[in-house]
């Protein structure tokens, strides 16, 4: 059988609609990830085959229309328009149907082949809607496909309906609109060919533009969509066409052109949609408390504080078998190496570097385990996009938008992703001051060391002891914000008062009244009345059935919040193996070289092989600077060469003071009894100790996340201010924290 050519698809849709997950389930390992030429927007691409059908499926980013305001926004228009894309899947969150229309219908105007690919649709059964699958594809004109990407249900279908769909648009096309065909003057009855009509003033403007430009010998291959985005002032396409239009374009029509769009979809939902009143109820009252004026931000730390006791309790209790094993190992690995007389150098290298450093890491998996797995329950349930929200208030005093605050939350896990995510961010001002602020997060490297030191002097108070790191990290971070918003001269955001940010769970508001409990997003701009509203930049909002405009706030949050719903074990499985999979990839190469190097510096001097590590090169680094963290009170060498190694990895401090001070395991309670003993003896307490882990939470970075900082910054200087400015706030803040005790305990 002859092999048919391959087609291009385009997976579209509005964030948190499962559009990823759709396009992983048909793509699987056949995934490559890379950025659009140019810009900072991951691109993801993927090949499949069905039958005789070869496909190259292309996950464009999330958007929530194509007005072209965003780079999201223009990416995709200019993907849709610019590529040879064959099918548009797009994927829309079938619970929340209302609103993802909207962007339904643009890429319906743009006049390529679309198939609506209904995701969730085992939340629509489970909340007791129904969707008319008949009617809906007779008022779009598009094939209507239910599916669940979370239960892999109705794929198949999907891409059949793809490979086949050859036309533009079905060949049935029934509104029923006999009033409105009734009372037109227009000239055209464009029910027939059209699912999205306006009113006459725009139709008679759409063909006097169309009949223009083709005289004008401009070549489209959609005149109606360009007509469209003539009338919204669309700065590209005006551009492009390059006619003096004004006699036919007086004003911008998007406003109207937002607002016939909604009356149409209340249409189709009130056709379409049965029993959509019964949802988002559980959610309502969940955010009432969660998102609450006063109560949101205390919520938060009382859930990150629940987190960490899970991740100390059972995390530790997971841990003594880890500790057990890890010791009996290392004990047979010392009898075998005796027992085949290897070198006593080649013995202690394998034993007391190798396996007391990568095993002094391993140990802390359990606790690494237990953050992952809590942190992906609270992202998976629609809770950590309430937390930028929440914060959106305190952000926004600093310069920033609350969506800068996703970047520092992701910052808990690890900082080179959270950087990355800094690629949300359009103001360059913003996106510079966030990735100063991101490292400064305690990510999960970080953790081994709080665990370490804060079980070893603080005994029952542990975990309160390393949540305060976490607490203090976000402190310096938003503190450095405000400082870096008021020494570039940028005045406060504009947008504090109550009622700037619309809160999103599952309703969209009426067309002609302001923001109401329960909607759709959240958008840092009031605009009850917006008749009264400026309008010059307007950009279609769907949630709201009116235009906002997006250039009258500075920093703009616009960022959906999802109904809550039950995590889904197999995307939390997936998210915990893949970061337990990072762990476990950096103990098996950067620690595993870390320690084999600082087994070398510690063994070896200016003399050769040394029995005693104070004569060793790694002692005479660590002397030369151990006077500078003096102030600090961790200015023993040992530790200042710990830290060192800690930029490699951070887990590396751990498995450095392993090898350093001699300790066969540091994570066990015999290794910890045996490290405190000797740190002890050297004058180190509690209060020294407390002022490592804030060294450790604000120094530096590990050189995987220094090397995404450079790229996203594209700046070597930039780079390096980065780099010094965390050092230096490391030791003045635990210099602090150190002298301040010394006067109080």
């Amino acid at each position: 059988m002859e092999q048919e050519k391959e087609l291009q698809v385009g997976f579209v849709g509005n964030p948190n609609c499962g559009k990823t997950t759709l396009f992983n389930a048909y793509t699987g390992a056949r995934l490559k990830v890379a950025n659009w030429p140019g810009v900072t927007v991951e691109k993801k691409e993927g090949a499949l085959k069905y039958h005789k059908h070869q496909f190259k499926l292309v996950d464009l980013p999330g958007i929530y229309s194509l007005t072209s305001y965003t780079m999201e926004e223009k990416l995709t228009r200019q993907f849709i328009l610019n590529s040879d894309v064959d099918v548009i899947v797009d994927v829309a969150d079938a619970s929340a149907l209302e609103r993802n229309l909207y962007l339904t219908l643009q890429l319906i105007e743009l006049g390529k082949p679309v198939v609506l690919a209904l995701n969730m649709m085992d939340i629509v059964q489970e909340r007791g809607m129904e969707i008319d699958l008949h009617r809906l594809p007779e008022m779009l004109g598009i094939p209507c496909i239910p599916v669940s990407a979370r239960k892999r249900s109705g794929l198949q279908i999907l891409i059949h309906t793809v490979a086949h769909h050859k036309e533009k648009r079905l060949s049935i096309l029934e509104h029923q609109h006999p009033d409105q065909q009734s009372t037109s003057r227009h000239k055209h009855n464009h029910h027939e060919e059209f699912a999205m009509v306006y009113d006459d003033v725009i139709e008679d403007k759409i063909d006097e533009l169309t009949e223009r430009m083709k005289a004008a010998g401009f070549v489209s291959p959609n005149y109606r969509w360009h007509a469209l985005k003539l009338l919204e002032q669309d700065e590209e396409i005006m551009g492009q066409v390059g006619l003096d239009l004004s006699d036919i374009i007086d004003r911008s029509y998007e406003t109207d052109i937002i607002n016939e769009k909604y009356d149409f979809i209340e249409e189709v939902i009130e056709e379409c949609l049965v029993n959509k009143q019964t949802k988002a109820a559980f959610t309502d009252r969940v955010d009432r408390l969660l998102t609450h004026r006063y109560l949101g931000l205390p919520m938060f730390l009382c859930i990150m504080a629940a987190v960490f006791f899970l991740t100390f309790f059972i995390g530790d209790w997971l841990k003594g078998y880890f500790e057990e094993f890890l010791e009996w190992f290392s004990g047979k690995a010392a009898d075998g190496l005796a027992a085949v007389k290897v070198n006593a150098v080649l013995s202690s290298l394998v034993v007391d570097g190798i396996i007391s450093g990568v095993g002094g890491i391993l140990t802390f998996l359990p606790n690494i385990f237990i953050l992952f797995l809590a942190l992906a329950f609270l992202e998976d349930s629609g809770y950590m996009s309430r937390v930028a929200y929440v914060m959106d208030g305190l952000m926004g005093k600093l310069g920033l938008s609350g969506r800068a605050f996703i970047p520092m939350v992701l910052g808990f896990g690890c900082s080179v992703p959270a950087v990355m995510a800094s690629r949300a961010l359009e103001d360059p001002t913003d996106r510079r001051r966030t990735i100063f602020v991101i490292p400064f997060m305690s990510c999960s490297a970080k953790l081994p060391v709080y665990v370490l030191f804060s079980e070893m002097f603080f005994g029952k108070n542990a975990m309160f002891a390393a949540f305060s790191m976490y607490l203090a990290g976000m402190a310096v971070g938003i503190a450095t914000a405000f400082v870096m918003s008021r020494a570039g001269g940028q005045k406060k955001a504009e947008d504090e008062a109550e009622g700037q940010t619309w809160k999103a769970a599952g309703k969209v508001s009426g067309k002609s009244g302001s923001p109401v409990a329960g909607q759709d997003m959240t958008f840092a701009n009031n605009v009850s009345g917006v008749e009264e509203t400026k309008i010059g930049a307007a950009v279609s909002c769907a949630f709201c059935k009116k235009a906002c405009s997006r250039r009258e706030t500075a920093n703009p949050l616009l960022i959906e919040l999802p109904e809550y719903k039950t995590p889904n074990a197999r995307t939390i499985a997936i998210y915990v193996w893949d970061k337990v999979r990072d762990y476990l990839t950096k103990a098996g190469t950067t620690i595993f070289i870390a320690s084999i190097l600082v087994w070398f510096i510690l063994n070896f001097g200016p003399k050769g092989l040394v029995g005693d590590m104070g004569e060793s090169f790694g002692a005479m680094v660590g002397r030369a600077l151990a006077p500078v963290l003096s102030t600090a009170g961790i200015g023993l060498w040992q530790i200042a060469l710990a830290l060192i190694s800690g930029l490699a990895a951070k887990e590396v401090v751990v498995s450095s003071i392993s090898v350093l001070f001699g300790i066969g395991n540091a994570g066990s309670p015999s290794g910890m009894a045996e490290l405190s003993a000797l740190l002890a003896g050297m004058g180190f307490t509690a209060l020294n100790a407390y002022a490592l882990m804030v060294f450790v939470l604000l120094y530096t970075p590990c050189v995987a996340t220094i090397a995404v900082i450079r790229r996203e910054l594209g700046s070597v200087k930039w780079t390096a201010a980065t780099i010094m400015y965390q050092l230096f706030i490391a030791w003045f803040v635990s210099t602090v924290v150190y002298q301040a005790g010394r006067l109080f305990l």
